[in-house]
C-alpha cells in the first residue's frame, strides 16, 4: 500500500523551485478542485490576447484569478471592480511565479439564480394571464406618421434610436417620453412614460397633437440586475394596455425581459427597435416607383382600350360618312388644281409684255373669282349632304344592330331591335307593330 503526504520530507532531500511548486499544484488539485468561491472583483482587466485578469477578495483574504478568452468569450456582461460575484474554476499554482490562482471556468453574479427563479415564477404567472399570446399582438404599421420613445435621456440608447431614425425617416416626428431605465424607482417612472404617450395617442387627429402609431420602448445592455426594471409586473399589465403596437428592445440579443414577452415586436437591440419601427426612406422611394409604373402601365392599357373602343365606332359610322368623306376629298381636289392652275396664270403673266400685263392681271383675277364662287357653292352642296344637318332639323336616322340603314317596312320585322341615331344620341328601340303608308 501506498499513499502521498504532505508532510516534510526528510531533511537530507533538496527540491528544486519548480518541482516544489508543482507538486503543491498536484495536492491542490487533488484536494480541492473543481472549486466555487464567492466574493468581490477587484482590479479587473482583459487583456489584448482576451485573457482576463483580476483578483477576488473579501473581508479575510484575497486570491488571483485568470479567465482565459474561451471562457471570457461566453461571459454577456463586463465584470466591474466592487461586484460580488461567484466563480467556479480549479484552483493551482502560477509556477513561474509560485503563486496561488485561480483558473476561472465561470462567472456569475452572486444571487444571480435567485434573479432567476424569480423571473420564471412571474412569467409563467403572466403567461398563464394571456399577457404573451401571440394573438393579441399587433403588426407594425408599414407607414407610421409619427413615433414614441421611451427610454432614459442619458442612455447610449437614445443615441442609437434617434441616429437610426435619422438616416432611415428624418420626415417623421418622435415624441420622447423620459423615464428611469434602472433603479428601484424605474418600474414606476417606465409606466408614467407609457402612460403620457397613451394620452397622446387618444387625442390624436385634434389640433396640435402629434399622430403616434407605434411606440419604442428601449434600453441598453446589462446584468439582470441592471434590466430588472423591465421585469415589473405592473408594467407588464400597462405594455399589453397599449392603443398601439410597442416594439421592445431591451439589452443585447442574448437578453430577454417580461417587457420583451408582453410588447408585440421584440427587437434584439435598440437600433434594431428602431429599424422595425420604420422602413428605410430608400424602400419608400423604390416602392413608389414601382406603383407609379404599374400605374403608367394600367393608365396605358387603358387608353388603348379607349382607342378601339373609337376605332370600333368610326368603322361603324364609317359607311354613313363614305359620301360627306368623297365630296370631301372632290373638294380638295379641286382647290389643288385651282392652286396650280393659279401658279400656271402667274408663270405666264411674267412672260407677256407689259403692256398686255394689267388686261391680264384683270381677266385672271376675274376667272380666280369665279373659280372661288365655284368652290363656294361645291362646299355648300357638300355642306348639304351632311347627314349631322338632316338630323338636326328633325329627321332621324334608323339602322339595325349591324349599322345597316333601315328604309322600308319589310327591313323591320315585329320584335327586330333598331338603332334611331338623333342629332345628340342614339335610342334603342324594338318594333312592336310595323305600318306601312
Amino acid at each position: 500500500m501506498s499513499f502521498s503526504s504532505l508532510a516534510a520530507p526528510a531533511a537530507s532531500h533538496v527540491w528544486t523551485v519548480a518541482a516544489l511548486c508543482r507538486a503543491i499544484a498536484d495536492s491542490l488539485q487533488a484536494r480541492f478542485n473543481p472549486v466555487r468561491v464567492r466574493g468581490e472583483i477587484s482590479g479587473f482587466s482583459r487583456a489584448a490576447s482576451g485573457h482576463c485578469y483580476f483578483s477576488i477578495k473579501d473581508e479575510g483574504g484575497q486570491l488571483r484569478c485568470v479567465m482565459f478568452r474561451r471562457a471570457a468569450q461566453q461571459l454577456d456582461f463586463v465584470p466591474r471592480d466592487g461586484d460580488v460575484m461567484q466563480l467556479q474554476g480549479q484552483l493551482g499554482v502560477y509556477e513561474a511565479r509560485g503563486d496561488l490562482q485561480l483558473i476561472v471556468e465561470s462567472l456569475e453574479r452572486a444571487g444571480q439564480g435567485a434573479w432567476m427563479e424569480q423571473f420564471l415564477r412571474l412569467k409563467e404567472r403572466l403567461q398563464a394571464q394571456g399577457l404573451f399570446d401571440a394573438q393579441r399582438k399587433r403588426p407594425l404599421p408599414a407607414m407610421p406618421r409619427g413615433l414614441g420613445l421611451v427610454t432614459s435621456l442619458g442612455a447610449a440608447a437614445l443615441h442609437d434610436v434617434v441616429t437610426a431614425l435619422q438616416r432611415r425617416v428624418p420626415h417623421i416626428p418622435v415624441v420622447l417620453a423620459p423615464a428611469q431605465v434602472q433603479g428601484q424607482e424605474a418600474p414606476q417612472s417606465l409606466r408614467a412614460a407609457l402612460e403620457q404617450l397613451y394620452a397622446l395617442v387618444r387625442r390624436s387627429g385634434q389640433s396640435g397633437v402629434p399622430h403616434i402609431d407605434a411606440i419604442l420602448l428601449v434600453r441598453g445592455g446589462g446584468s439582470m440586475e441592471d434590466l430588472w426594471a423591465f421585469n415589473d409586473e405592473a408594467l407588464a399589465h400597462t405594455i399589453v394596455a397599449s392603443p398601439v403596437p410597442i416594439i421592445s428592445g431591451v439589452g443585447h440579443e442574448t437578453d430577454f425581459t417580461i417587457a420583451d414577452f408582453c410588447a408585440d415586436v421584440r427587437a434584439p437591440t435598440p437600433t434594431a427597435a428602431a429599424e422595425l419601427a420604420a422602413p428605410a426612406r430608400s424602400d419608400c422611394l423604390q416602392q413608389l416607383q414601382h406603383l407609379h409604373s404599374r400605374l403608367q402601365l394600367r393608365v396605358q392599357q387603358r387608353l388603348q382600350a379607349q382607342q378601339q373602343g373609337l376605332d370600333s365606332l368610326a368603322l361603324r359610322l364609317g359607311k354613313r360618312g363614305a359620301l360627306l368623306a368623297h365630296q370631301r376629298m372632290h373638294c380638295q381636289r379641286q382647290g389643288q388644281q385651282l392652286q396650280a392652275l393659279m401658279q400656271s396664270k402667274l408663270q405666264r403673266l411674267a412672260l407677256v409684255q407689259q403692256g398686255f400685263e394689267r388686261d391680264l392681271v384683270q381677266k385672271t383675277q376675274a376667272w380666280l373669282q369665279q373659280r372661288r364662287q365655284q368652290l363656294v357653292l361645291l362646299q355648300q352642296r357638300l355642306e348639304l349632304l351632311n347627314p349631322q344637318h338632316v338630323l338636326e332639323r328633325g329627321f332621324a336616322l334608323v339602322t339595325d344592330v349591324h349599322g345597316q340603314s333601315v328604309t322600308r317596312v319589310a327591313q323591320a320585322p315585329v320584335g327586330s331591335a333598331l338603332q334611331v341615331h338623333l342629332a345628340d344620341g342614339r335610342v334603342d328601340v324594338t318594333v312592336v307593330q310595323p305600318r306601312l303608308l
